[in-house]
């Protein structure tokens, strides 16, 4: 069974981790590091980015292909996947500029969002799948 709004943001992190990994490349050029970080803070700064991003994506990309699976709203997937990746872009701009900043902290703060409001919403359906219906009575009238 293909899952396709899961996996269509999967495909959209995959670009937004392949963005990040380059950016630490060009970093790891420009400075001559090969190992660590050479005590260049905006390498570690791209290197933080990159690994809170792969912190991040697994937990929701799981929550997104279950609840897909458990017969989520696609359009609501939609919304929740496209706000993840711009949140994590945004993030990963933000972390290369002067903390404090608005897409640093937006880009948090989003991601947090969309994973508690993902994770919410999966505990829904199984709350939902396992509610037992009420009892009912059957009433049975004898005419004479």
């Amino acid at each position: 069974m293909v899952l396709p709004v899961t996996l269509s943001i999967a495909a959209a992190a995959a670009i937004v981790n392949l963005w990040l990994a380059l950016r630490i490349v060009m970093g790891r050029f420009r400075g001559k590091v090969m190992i660590g970080d050479g005590g260049d803070s905006r390498l570690v700064a791209g290197m933080r980015a990159q690994a809170n991003f792969v912190e991040y994506a697994p937990f929701v990309l799981i929550l997104m292909g279950l609840i897909e699976l458990g017969g989520g709203s696609s359009f609501w997937l939609w919304i929740a996947g496209g706000a993840f990746i711009v949140a994590r872009i945004a993030h990963g701009w933000g972390m290369m500029r002067p903390a404090p900043n608005i897409g640093r902290a937006g880009g948090a703060i989003g991601t947090w969002a969309i994973l508690a409001l993902l994770a919410g919403w999966g505990i829904g359906i199984v709350y939902a799948a396992q509610a037992v219906p009420a009892p009912t009575t059957t009433v049975v009238r004898i005419d004479r």
